[in-house]
């Protein structure tokens, strides 16, 4: 099973639009976002998706009733930490990485998503850590994205631009 990634997209419409194509052309099976989404009109790009969305709430997240909302259809955004089990592997997705060296160390997750710092990182073996980069690009000027093979569990960065 394919996992798309992403985090930090901040309204960036047109790159919304090419991650949403890249993970229906890739197959992925879901989505998880790591927060930052910013307004709820980016639910027009992510209806487009073929898979659901698990999103994160980030620190700039704005109307997050509305963006619940208009969500609805699309998948599933929550308030904060989230973790999950899929196919077997658990799953820990979040925004700001406040305790991500704890999460780390307890030994409990297989994977651990994050986002917040805009930068790359992928840390393999157990747990395997991912930060896929900024989806929007308007501070580091590089719109990424990532998928993440549950088989192999490994992570790839795929750029948008």
């Amino acid at each position: 099973m394919k996992i798309g990634v992403m985090a930090d997209s901040h309204e960036n419409m047109p790159m919304i639009a090419r991650a949403v194509e890249l993970f229906n052309r890739e197959k992925v099976e879901l989505v998880l976002h790591a927060g930052d989404f910013i307004s709820p009109i980016t639910a027009k790009e992510f209806k487009k998706l073929k898979a659901k969305l698990i999103g994160v709430f980030g620190n700039n997240d704005g109307d997050r009733l509305y963006l619940s909302h208009k969500f609805q259809e699309i998948g599933e955004i929550h308030p904060d930490t989230w973790e999950m089990e899929i196919k077997g592997k658990r799953i820990a997705l979040m925004h700001q990485p406040r305790f991500l060296e704890a999460l780390i160390a307890s030994g409990r997750y297989d994977i651990i998503i994050y986002g917040h710092t805009h930068s790359v990182d992928i840390r393999s073996g157990h747990p395997l850590v991912f930060n896929p980069g900024e989806c929007g690009g308007w501070l580091t000027g590089k719109c990424t994205v990532g998928i993440v093979d549950l088989a192999t569990m490994k992570a790839e960065i795929f750029p948008l631009k």
